[in-house]
């Protein structure tokens, strides 16, 4: 049952990072493809409408970790408070980019918002890269299972870490280039235009340019984490987490080559997905690792609620995801398509607004 549990909450995650690591990607990428008022509304309007419902993943993936794992929910909290909050406030400021930023129109209000959706797109990225790589590395955890940390300490990986380090902010370099690369692939198929053109060309450049970040960072994991190579190899899971990383790859760019959009950004979800079921796999059953002694490390096993509470809870997360899943159809089947650079004036004239 734990591991079944387990599960299911990385699931929850991995679908939460591949549908708003796009939005990130595409967030990042804003200023850089959108040249003019009429571009930057085509690109907000490509991941607007969906942006709210993909973190309902993620406050999921939370409730389904407090019933779940409540000892390892407490713990995480309470020791990354500062870098949680962090994070719910750059959700918040890109959720008032993405509401208000197009409802005046005046050329000052519009970048000052479009700037703040690049910004809150940016630091998210980072911060879900250093929670990756302090997944990797591990916390400094107590022999009571609690730990707290400050942003950084001596930058070392090992002892009394902070949240950044030298291996924390590679892999938060990695995250960015990766989630970067999935927004292009994912504006290439969702717009138009001259904004579509640059997309694919951004999305080659950073997809060639991300074998040679990961492969840096896998050998700075290795030197960081040593035992994850063995558990890696000997765990079948992980090797079907890599099949899918082949398979991502593949697709990924197959589609760029072949110009065939929706391959292409299938790939790219699968392929991050897979390296994050990959790593899921690889670290089980270790949820977080101590950076001060390996027998404080939070496990799967020592953190998990009670049988009945598993159980219980089992009969009710099947109901809900059948309703999500429905809901996913339904939103994705009203948003397909492309957006043209007109589709989203909120509200001011649309004569105004193609000249602008």
């Amino acid at each position: 049952m734990v591991e079944l549990w387990y599960c299911i909450i990385s699931f929850m995650l991995i679908v939460y990072v591949v549908l708003d690591g796009r939005n990130f990607g595409v967030g990042i990428l804003h200023l850089f493809v959108a040249r003019n008022s009429a571009e930057r509304r085509q690109v907000i309007a490509a991941v607007a409408p969906l942006s709210s419902f993909h973190e309902v993943w993620l406050i999921a993936f939370g409730g389904l970790l407090f019933v779940a794992f409540p000892r390892l929910y407490a713990s995480s909290f309470s020791g990354y408070y500062l870098a949680l909050f962090l994070i719910l406030w750059c959700f918040v400021f890109r959720g008032i980019s993405l509401e208000v930023g197009g409802h005046i129109n005046d050329r000052m209000w519009q970048a000052f918002w479009d700037v703040v959706f690049v910004v809150s797109n940016v630091l998210l990225a980072i911060l879900f890269g250093v929670a990756l790589g302090d997944l990797a590395r591990g916390v400094p955890i107590d022999p009571k299972g609690d730990f707290s940390m400050a942003f950084f300490t001596d930058f070392r990986v090992r002892g009394n870490v902070g949240l950044l380090d030298w291996y924390t902010l590679s892999m938060a370099a990695v995250a960015v280039l990766i989630l970067t690369a999935h927004g292009a692939s994912y504006l290439t198929l969702k717009t138009e235009g001259v904004v579509h053109d640059r997309a694919a060309v951004m999305a080659r450049r950073l997809w060639a340019a991300v074998p040679v970040l990961f492969a840096v960072v896998s050998v700075e994991t290795w030197v960081v984490r040593p035992d994850l190579a063995a558990q890696l190899i000997g765990n079948p899971l992980a090797w079907l987490g890599m099949a899918g990383v082949l398979a991502g790859i593949v697709a990924l760019f197959t589609g760029l080559r072949g110009g065939f959009e929706k391959r292409a950004s299938f790939g790219s979800g699968l392929m991050i997905g897979g390296l994050l079921a990959t790593g899921a796999a690889t670290i089980f059953p270790v949820m977080l690792y101590s950076t001060l002694a390996p027998e404080n490390s939070l496990t799967a096993y020592n953190t998990a609620a009670g049988l009945p509470s598993l159980e219980l809870a089992l009969v009710w997360w099947p109901i809900a995801l059948v309703l999500i899943g429905i809901y996913s159809w339904f939103i994705a089947g009203h948003y397909s398509g492309k957006v043209s650079p007109i589709q989203d004036t909120q509200g001011y004239d649309d004569a105004d607004f193609r000249k602008r």
